[in-house]
């Protein structure tokens, strides 16, 4: 049999044993027919941008160290959200306690077995390592920035103890949720990023409910899961690529999942994000007008600092879900043409008799 000669094939310069097989080892590369390409970004601008979320999230962990944890300033506003979860924290608790108590070994055990298990299933051989190395990774790289890496110099007043950041409850969270999100089938992808980010976020603010953690440390922690995810996401080969799905007329089908996932998961980031700067602002303009005497500041800014902190993670969250989400549709599609044979057409439904 012999490769397609389709004009759109010659132009990308792509010989049929290139062409990225929609489903593995079914020999649909050398597929007579027609070509249809599933997407329209050259390849190596969708690698850019999943390494381009690696860095800017990995930046961002330092930054929210520099912040909160190594000035004055920041430990301060960042303790006062602590010690405002006070606060309802007898009611609370009952509700935050089950949320944390999932988080363990055989928990990250359980959803990398799972994630796997997802991947296998759908003959992803390369994504199965992709969502081990993620999940491994992150964790792996929090609990070493938060015992070797980082410090917490004592620039407050009294003891606030030793580095929290990042957040390893939240890492463990968010990167079995990613990793659930990664392996699932694309129209699949917008539920479970949802679901996810309604996971981690819960985590997240349970930690702030308990005092296990402040609000930079959650937020850290999402940024390290975000980081491997672009970077695992940068390295995505043709078996995890998924396979185009076609219309009526043929073309590859475009899903809304994806486009209203993301208008909910960036509105809540907006609105969240919008209650947490008020309170920031507040906050910070009362711990500089008490000349950063915490013991001095009134109980209603610690509670403005604990609210403000956990609306924070709310929107931290939900940005982290909404670009880890968009930058795994986009690297799990390729310009390159790809045989229609190996596509999944438009169901044809019969009339009834």
């Amino acid at each position: 049999m012999q490769a397609s000669a389709d004009p759109r094939a010659a132009r990308a310069g792509v010989p049929a044993a290139a062409v990225p097989a929609s489903r593995p080892g079914d020999g649909s590369d050398t597929a007579d027919g027609p070509w249809v390409t599933a997407g329209s970004a050259p390849d190596w601008l969708r690698r850019a941008a999943a390494l381009a979320l690696a860095v800017l999230s990995s930046t961002g962990v330092w930054v929210l160290w520099e912040l909160f944890v190594n000035s004055a300033r920041g430990q301060r506003v960042d303790e006062l959200a602590r010690r405002g979860a006070t606060y309802g924290q007898g009611h609370l608790w009952r509700l935050a306690e089950p949320v944390l108590d999932v988080v363990s070994v055989s928990f990250v055990a359980l959803g990398i077995v799972v994630a796997i298990g997802v991947a296998l299933l759908r003959r992803r051989w390369w994504l199965a390592l992709q969502v081990a190395v993620l999940v491994g990774g992150a964790n792996l790289t929090t609990q070493v920035l938060k015992a070797d890496v980082f410090t917490r110099p004592h620039l407050a007043e009294g003891w606030t103890g030793a580095n929290t950041l990042p957040s390893g409850h939240t890492t463990v969270a968010a990167s079995v949720s990613v990793a659930l999100l990664l392996v699932v089938p694309r129209g699949a992808r917008p539920v479970v990023a949802l679901l996810g980010g309604a996971y981690t976020a819960a985590t997240g603010v349970s930690t702030l409910v308990g005092q296990w953690h402040r609000p930079s440390d959650v937020v850290a922690g999402l940024l390290v899961v975000s980081a491997w995810t672009g970077l695992v996401c940068a390295f995505t080969s043709r078996s995890s690529l998924d396979v185009p799905r076609l219309d009526r007329e043929g073309a590859p089908r475009r899903s809304p999942g994806s486009y209203v996932a993301a208008i909910v998961l960036i509105g809540a980031a907006g609105l969240s994000g919008a209650v947490a700067l008020s309170a920031l602002h507040d906050v910070d303009a009362a711990v500089r007008a008490m000349a950063g005497a915490l013991w001095s500041v009134r109980r209603s800014t610690e509670v403005t600092a604990y609210i403000g902190g956990a609306f924070g993670v709310l929107a931290a969250t939900s940005l982290v879900f909404a670009l880890i989400l968009a930058v795994r549709q986009l690297t799990a599609t390729t310009s390159r043409p790809v045989p229609a044979a190996a596509a999944v057409p438009h169901p044809v439904r019969h009339a009834a008799a």
